[in-house]
């Protein structure tokens, strides 16, 4: 592993987080409506996860973090289409409360 750069490792990581969160959303599925599996539960921690991950390693990222950014938010509103009861705007998984000052 010391000869692989930490970018590379982070992007492992985050693109494994991605996979497997849409897997859980069963967006993998070849009927995404309908899929065999769906694991909002699951989803939900993955999510959070990448977020964690993405937020904390955006400035290492350089040009790609835009690419995970994307990937994230493609994710979080997959969450939310098939959620029965979707979370508050800034209370979904990986996203931060909203601040009033």
């Amino acid at each position: 592993m010391v000869d692989i750069p930490a970018g590379e490792v982070i992007s492992r990581a985050a693109v494994l987080l991605m996979s497997a969160a849409a897997e859980q959303l069963g967006l993998a599925a070849d009927d995404p409506q309908a899929p065999p599996h769906r694991d909002l539960d699951q989803a939900r921690t993955l999510i959070t996860a990448l977020a964690g991950l993405v937020n904390a390693s955006a400035p290492d990222l350089g040009p790609h973090a835009a690419a995970f950014r994307d990937g994230l938010s493609a994710l979080q509103a997959a969450f939310r289409e098939y959620s029965v009861h979707p979370d508050e705007p800034g209370h979904g998984p990986g996203e931060r409360p909203a601040r009033h000052h």
